[in-house]
C-alpha cells in the first residue's frame, strides 16, 4: 500500500489549481506601504496571478490533492 503525501500547509494557503492545471497564486507588494503606490497599481495587484510553467510543477508537487 502506497502512503499518502502530506500537503503542504504554507503551500496550500498560497496557491490554489485552475480547472485547466494552471497555478493560481496571490500578487505581491499589496500587504503594507499603500500610500506611495497609486491606485491604480493596487487595483492590478488585486488580479490573481498565474505561475510560471517552470515554478508550477515544483508547486503542484507541494499540494497534490487540490
Amino acid at each position: 500500500m502506497a502512503n499518502k503525501i502530506k500537503t503542504h500547509r504554507g503551500a496550500a494557503k498560497r496557491f490554489k489549481l485552475t480547472a485547466s492545471g494552471k497555478v493560481k497564486r496571490g500578487s505581491a507588494f499589496r500587504s503594507h506601504i499603500l500610500n506611495k503606490k497609486s491606485t491604480k497599481r493596487k487595483r492590478g495587484l488585486r488580479k490573481p496571478a498565474y505561475c510560471h510553467d517552470s515554478n508550477a510543477a515544483v508547486i503542484k508537487k507541494l499540494i497534490p490533492y487540490m
